[in-house]
Parts: structure tokens; C-alpha cells; sequence
């Protein structure tokens, strides 16, 4: 923790950890699953300490089975409690899709909604040390597109303190992702408990001459082109929705109709994803005001390669996003060389 001019300076990681433990501190109902959350890594030290705090009964390692891990959690939370599971990665998530989509999403509907199912299901998401297609996956879309299930992806250390602590006091079921690369941004958050609605997006940066709506990591690229943007005279807004699912619709559009030019920098593959959503949505309700078709930018619609040259050229970056900008704007690509890009990227070490 560090204190800068008298405000309280902490990281993604510490943030998270800081959240999980207020809330399991404030509701005993709260507890903490999945495969080796209680091992030493602690999923990337976003559980530190919360084993010896709360002890193995709320704090434990599972057996690997996420479709039973799964099951297992809707079960404790239809019985009264408030189960907190974590994937370590997004693409093991996929193996318990039939909960997911059958019953987790569906359940509360199911009696009417008479049994509430309060359900945290946390993921990590997001590229590495070379991840390959079997670890690489984020996928949000797919599970935005499920009735039942709300989706959240928060980027900066505040939101992501404020978001998780409204996702485990919501009374349905939650997917929460977390970009590992985030873990190490750093931002103000304040110490005590606090909560910020699911559902509501926010302005991260103002500006006048184009929109980024930007997802979870897509946001700190979107900074780094924005500021090589304004040298250049191109003001940029920057909207991260915070959640998918619900979305908040009114945000992107107020900030669409004022600049009149949006490109979605999304983290997930472009074809059929929550850019093409966020496009639908603004072509029709911004039909007149629009001076450029919206723009989408995401992962190449490929699997993910390991080679980090090759790597490189899969996720968009801010690179893809000033080259995107200029063609919108007709500008002559600025050459690039001399700027700094993928600062995180050394950060990860791996998992150990």
C-alpha cells in the first residue's frame, strides 16, 4: 500500500482481497471455493491471508470437477448461504457451462422467483507468458447472452472493490472477471466497505471528437491511445461499461451522440461478440447523429497462438486502436517506434 498526498494508494489485487474480506467479514454466510484457492499461490494473492483469517471452513480447496463445483454452489446458495467460486482461468469455467445455462441462470425463474440464488462466480481472464489457445479465453458474451446470469468486468482497483462487494450482496447469480494483467494497476480506494451498482457504467476519461467503450483490459490500452491521440489533436472519450450484463446503454449513447464516432475495443473475439451488441445499439439509436460507422476492435478471429510474436498480432492493443482512429479520422499513421507499449506485460511471472 502506498499513500500519495494523503490518499490511499493500492493495487487490483489488493483491492479484490480487500473486498472478499470485509464481505466475508460481514455476512458469515460468505465463503470461498474452488481448485487450489487455499494452496500458496492464493489465485495470484487475490486470497491472501483469508485462510488464516477465516480458517478451512470458509477458505478451502476443491477435488477438480467444475460441473459438480458448480452444482455444489448453487446448492449452498439456495439454502441460505453465499458461495464465492473461483476459476483460476475462464476457459476451465466452460466445463460446467450445463449448471451455468440450465440451472444456475435459470433457477430463480424456475420457482417463480420465490428461491434466490446469490452466487459468485469469479474467473480470471486474460493473456501471460505464452497461454496458448487452451488458456486464453474470456468469452464474456457468450455468457452475457444467458438470461439470468449478470456479468461483470471491472478495471480499475475502486471499481473492482466496489462492483465485487454489489456482486456478493445481489441475490442472483454473478460471473465476475478478473484480467490477471490488472492485478497489478494501482488507484486510489477508499478503506471501508463500499458498494457501486451493477449495471452502471462510467466515464474514464472526457472527451469531444471520438467514443472508446473499452472492456476490462481494453481500457488501459485505450488510455495509452488516447494520450498519443491528443498530441495529434483527437480528443477521446472513454467509456467502460463496468458490466455487461446488465449494460448500461444510456452511458454509451449519451457519450456516441456528443462525439459522433465510436469504436468498441473489445477483449473477446469480434465475430458475433459484445462489440457487434454495443454497434446494433448505437446504429439505431444514434442513426442521424453517427459521422462514421461504428468500429469494432477484438481478438483475430483465430485460437490463440503461444508465440509471443505471434501473440501480439491476436490481441489489439493501443496500437489498434490509434491505427483505427486514424483511418476514422483519415489522418497518415504516426510512426510508433518511440513510443512504450505493453508495460504489464513483464509484470507476470506465471502463476507461482
Amino acid at each position: 500500500m502506498k499513500k500519495a498526498k494523503g490518499k490511499r494508494i493500492i493495487t487490483y489485487c489488493e483491492a479484490l482481497n480487500e473486498a472478499i474480506s470485509q464481505e466475508m467479514e460481514r455476512d458469515q454466510r460468505v465463503f470461498v471455493y474452488g481448485l487450489d484457492v487455499a494452496d500458496h499461490k492464493r489465485t495470484f494473492g487475490s486470497g491472501a491471508g483469508l485462510l488464516e483469517k477465516f480458517g478451512p471452513d470458509r477458505y478451502f480447496s476443491t477435488p477438480l470437477s467444475e460441473d459438480a463445483l458448480t452444482g455444489f454452489g448453487l446448492g449452498a446458495a439456495i439454502n441460505g448461504l453465499k458461495p464465492i467460486l473461483v476459476h483460476i482461468r475462464m476457459d476451465f469455467l466452460l466445463l460446467s457451462m450445463s449448471q451455468l445455462t440450465n440451472m444456475v441462470a435459470a433457477y430463480r425463474y424456475g420457482t417463480g422467483g420465490k428461491v434466490k440464488a446469490p452466487f459468485v462466480i469469479r474467473a480470471v481472464i486474460g493473456r501471460g507468458w505464452g497461454q496458448g489457445f487452451q488458456h486464453s479465453k474470456t468469452m464474456h458474451s457468450v455468457f452475457a447472452h444467458i438470461p439470468g446470469l449478470k456479468v461483470v468486468m471491472p478495471t480499475t482497483p475502486k471499481d473492482v472493490k466496489g462492483l465485487f462487494a454489489s456482486a456478493v450482496r445481489d441475490e442472483n447469480p454473478v460471473l465476475f472477471l478478473e484480467h490477471r494483467w490488472l492485478y497489478w494497476v494501482e488507484g486510489e480506494v477508499p478503506k471501508a466497505s463500499y458498494t457501486i451498482p451493477l449495471g452502471k457504467g462510467s466515464v474514464i476519461k472526457k472527451g469531444k471528437d471520438v467514443t472508446i467503450v473499452a472492456t476490462s483490459w481494453m481500457n488501459v490500452e485505450a488510455m495509452k491511445a488516447a494520450e498519443v491521440l491528443e498530441r495529434r489533436g483527437v480528443s477521446v472519450e472513454i467509456v467502460d461499461p463496468r458490466t455487461i450484463a446488465p449494460l448500461d446503454k444510456k452511458i454509451i449513447l449519451d457519450s456516441a451522440k456528443k462525439t459522433g464516432r465510436v469504436i468498441v475495443a473489445d477483449y473477446d473475439w469480434v465475430d458475433y461478440g459484445f462489440g457487434a451488441e454495443v454497434a446494433a445499439i448505437v446504429s439505431k439509436e444514434c442513426f442521424g447523429r453517427l459521422k462514421a460507422p461504428v468500429e469494432r476492435l477484438g481478438f483475430a478471429h483465430a485460437p490463440c497462438p503461444t508465440a509471443r510474436h505471434l501473440e501480439n498480432k491476436f490481441y489489439p492493443t493501443a496500437i489498434s486502436i490509434i491505427r483505427a482512429v486514424e483511418k476514422m479520422f483519415k489522418m497518415k499513421p504516426e510512426n510508433l517506434s518511440s513510443e512504450s507499449f505493453y508495460t504489464y506485460e513483464n509484470k507476470f511471472k506465471g502463476p507461482f
